[in-house]
């Protein structure tokens, strides 16, 4: 028995008054929008602040939404999931961060990461059509040290190796694709036949349009050890100069069996 599961990865941009029209307050409900066209079973959503996790929570009666912030009191971004009710039950949930000591919060691996804790939330979830239960997981890496973001996605590694279960990594690794960070996760984790589903796909970080085409990188992704059989970046055609984000959200669709 097989069941393909519609994965998205969605970066929602802290809310910032100084973003104006595209604060996170105003565009909220082009954010629900994308959210009720795509109809995910799974998302890992990124730069969600306490405010806005509540908001979500408030706003998607249909999924489950799980996570803390990455500062010490547990407050601040998280690295939220959430997952559809009618399909998907939650067995166990973890909030890890990414360092020496990652049962730590706030914790860092220090060195040239900036000042901000890094950390994934891992959900062991049990689908309806999937015989065994798999690990889904949410990150964001660093945005200034590189050394920090290739300890984090081998820190991600590690814990993905210990655990036989299937996996789907979603997150923003502030990275593009010939960044040694993201090659290794394939690399170390290709025993298991470990894909990257976006491989194909465009930019994804625009600057809420003020990145020239040119400019625009690829950062956001979506790993599996199951069939990947599609991927594609979602549109943000602006309204009036309002996105829904500063990134575009990205969507594949995986077999597990």
């Amino acid at each position: 028995m097989a069941t393909t599961l519609k994965i998205m990865s969605f970066n929602l941009r802290v809310d910032n008054t100084g973003d104006g029209i595209n604060s996170f307050t105003n565009r909220f409900h082009r954010v629900v929008e994308v959210l009720e066209q795509e109809k995910p079973d799974l998302v890992g959503f990124q730069e969600v602040t306490d405010s806005m996790r509540a908001r979500l929570r408030d706003h998607l009666p249909g999924y489950t939404v799980q996570g803390c912030g990455r500062g010490r009191d547990y407050h601040g971004e998280s690295m939220l999931i959430a997952y559809r009710k009618d399909a998907v039950e939650l067995i166990s949930l973890e909030n890890i961060w990414l360092s020496p000591t990652p049962n730590v919060p706030g914790s860092t691996f220090g060195g040239d990461q900036s000042g901000c804790p890094r950390m994934f939330t891992a959900a062991l979830v049990k689908h309806d059509a999937v015989p065994a239960p798999f690990y889904f997981i949410n990150t964001h890496l660093d945005h200034v040290g590189k050394d920090a973001r290739y300890l984090g996605a081998m820190q991600l590694c590690q814990y993905i190796s210990a655990h036989r279960e299937y996996f789907i990594l979603t997150g923003d690794f502030n990275a593009t694709p010939d960044a040694r960070e993201i090659g290794l996760i394939t690399a170390a984790l290709g025993s298991r036949g470990t894909v990257n589903c976006t491989a194909d796909l465009g930019p994804t970080f625009h600057n809420f349009g003020r990145l020239a085409p040119e400019d625009r990188v690829k950062i956001d992704y979506i790993f599996t050890d199951g069939k990947c059989e599609s991927a594609y970046v979602v549109e943000d055609n602006p309204v009036e100069g309002q996105y829904y984000s500063d990134h575009n959200a990205v969507c594949a669709y995986i077999t597990l069996e």
